[in-house]
């Protein structure tokens, strides 16, 4: 049993002051409740403000090794997502599985020490350069797995389903080759890709994802649905304009429309970014229990547009917060980027507080909540039976000096950073002391190596 004490925590039911967390050999929390007399010889660990660790319920690990090399305009006109998925796709075909196992572990520290209890790995990097397969089809994916045994994250993997170019059914060009299955080769992978899982700790899962409507089949859905059963399912969906022009064409609807009338959507789906909604839609998913994936600072990047936010959080729908791209990986970062779009587009000031919570704290406990599920891990509450996902922030920080409660939440995410990260467990496994994950040095500098031998340009 560990003993985790508490200045202040986040409890289901509120703040709390003088909290210790017993975390059993299990890795769930056994018990949380009032620091008891004459036990403080007792406690293994001391912090100042205790939070559960969100899920990160969105990442392409080996996009991490991109950042900055695609901030230049090319020959289009006009830069936009298309033109970077370009820069993606030519990227990728350098990559082996030893790059891939390097990148993955350290993206998985970075979120550790950003706060993230958990990487949903979103794996669509299936194949050789050229389409061909491994000769083990989850090569790539028992490359993420080793990362996760080596980090001690915990990992939700959803092996994704990319069969076209297009909703025309064009074949998958040069660079989307090494992502393609049909349905027999998906379920080869996936059930191979299960297998790869069995050997990390009990907390650990897998899921399905159909890329998005543009990459699957319409009549895919009901078998992709059967072999996900209870487990989380992933899509992205209404990203960009030209996708929702391409659906609509080709499908008849606008992608939210045409899955709200076509697949019974329900609270195991996690849908990704959604930044092209129109209001019914926007309420009409909220509706489903389906979760938002947000992932604000690479929606920023790719200048996919802003999220409404607002509107979905005030009719009841979840959100969780990912990474993506890997450009940026800092939790309160994207929060206060997610916060800031929607008072730029609507020229407000804290926009999403509510009468009861600050910005800071709804949006922590949406998340938390909404990551939880999305990740298929009972987690994101500092409960017994939940598993140990914990996050302690110092207060040592100067910004942090006299804050508490929800005012110390609002202090991290729109006045701190990372810097204020103290503690994370995952699944009651101490990863990252004193804002260091336990294994950094060595996994930088493997990072390190690759990043040399792949060099600066694409």
């Amino acid at each position: 049993m560990t003993i985790i004490r508490a200045k202040q925590a986040l409890l289901p039911t509120g703040w709390a002051s003088d909290i210790d967390v017993e975390v059993g050999e299990d890795g769930r929390i056994a018990a949380a409740g009032p620091a008891r007399e004459g036990r403080q010889a007792m406690a293994d660990v001391d912090v100042d403000i205790l939070l559960a660790a969100p899920a990160n319920i969105h990442s392409h690990a080996f996009q991490r090794a991109m950042a900055g090399l695609t901030e230049r305009r090319g020959p289009d006109p006009r830069d936009s997502f298309w033109t970077w998925r370009k820069l993606m796709y030519r990227f990728l075909d350098r990559l082996t599985p030893d790059h891939v196992e390097a990148i993955a572990a350290f993206v998985q520290m970075e979120m550790l020490e950003a706060g993230y209890a958990t990487n949903v790995e979103f794996h669509y990097l299936h194949h050789q350069p050229g389409g061909v397969s491994y000769d083990n089809p989850a090569e790539m994916a028992e490359r993420i797995a080793a990362a996760a045994a080596a980090t001690g994250i915990g990992l939700t993997l959803l092996p994704v389903h990319y069969q076209y170019g297009g909703c025309d059914r064009r074949p998958l060009g040069p660079g989307q080759i090494r992502f393609g299955t049909d349905m027999t080769g998906f379920e080869t992978l996936w059930q191979a890709s299960r297998t790869a899982m069995a050997s990390l700790p009990a907390d650990c899962a897998i899921g399905v994802a159909p890329h998005s409507l543009r990459a699957v089949a319409p009549d895919a859905f009901a078998d992709l649905l059967a072999l996900a059963g209870d487990a989380p399912f992933h899509m992205h969906l209404a990203e960009q304009e030209a996708e929702v022009a391409e659906v609509l064409e080709h499908w008849g609807k606008r992608p939210v429309e045409w899955l709200l009338a076509n697949v019974a959507v329900d609270d195991r789906w996690c849908l990704i970014h959604c930044t092209q909604m129109e209001p019914h839609e926007t309420e009409g998913l909220a509706a489903t229990g389906a979760v938002a994936g947000l992932c604000p600072i690479t929606e920023s990047s790719l200048g996919d547009g802003i999220y409404d936010g607002k509107r979905w959080l005030d009719v009841g729908g979840r959100i969780a917060i990912g990474s993506d791209s890997n450009i940026r990986i800092t939790l309160s970062e994207e929060l206060r980027t997610l916060d800031y779009s929607q008072r730029l587009r609507d020229k407000s000031r804290a926009a999403l507080a509510t009468a009861d919570k600050s910005t800071g704290r709804r949006l922590f406990d949406a998340i938390c909540e909404g990551g939880a599920r999305a990740a298929g891990r009972r987690s994101g509450r500092i409960e017994p039976g939940a598993w140990a996902d914990l996050l302690a922030l110092s207060a040592d920080h100067p910004d942090m000096a006299g804050r508490a409660g929800d005012t110390a939440l609002d202090t991290y995410v729109f006045a701190g950073d990372d810097r204020m990260v103290d503690h994370v467990w995952a699944a009651g496994r101490h990863v990252v002391r004193h804002g260091a994950h336990t294994g950094h040095d060595a996994i930088t500098a493997r990072y390190r190596a690759v990043m040399a031998e792949l060099g600066a340009t694409i």
